[in-house]
């Protein structure tokens, strides 16, 4: 159930910003989303989550169950591109393609995680609990050898 772009011609740091505004929603929420964000990336998206939506439905998954699990924009290549300058100079362009994959994945049951159980140990008033670390628990400094000090 995933899709991928490569060669998007537009840098993965524009195209993350909508990457981050529908990682880990549900499908419908994240189509809403999309059709109604003014970037120049929402059609893109909206067209690979509907090509990962597809996917999904050929391997027996209806979409009202899927949400976006994972979505990265990576880096691709980079097209160099020369501009004069003043002074008879010249610079380089860099325009650098994205990489985007969508994963969606199946809501499940509302399942709570479990708790981790922390085991309280009881202090006697002639032991001292045990520290493994070398800070002081008062302080933030960390305790050195007195080699000034006798």
């Amino acid at each position: 159930m995933k899709a991928r772009l490569k060669n998007y011609r537009q840098s993965p740091r524009k195209a993350a910003l909508v990457a981050h505004m529908i990682r880990g929603k549900k499908v419908a929420v994240a189509q809403r989303e999309l059709s109604f964000l003014p970037k120049k990336a929402s059609p893109v998206f909206a067209k690979l989550l509907a090509s990962a939506v597809a996917n999904a439905r050929a391997a027996g998954a209806s979409p009202e169950e899927l949400f976006i699990k994972t979505i990265t924009v990576d880096k691709g290549a980079m097209q160099k591109r020369g501009r004069p300058f003043s002074r008879g100079r010249s610079g380089v362009i860099r325009k650098t393609m994205s990489h985007i994959e969508i994963e969606l994945g199946r809501i499940a049951g509302e399942a709570k995680p479990a708790k981790k159980r922390v085991s309280k140990k009881k202090v006697t008033h002639n032991q001292q609990p045990a520290t493994s670390n070398q800070y002081d628990s008062h302080s933030t400094s960390i305790r050195t050898s007195p080699r000034h000090h006798p």
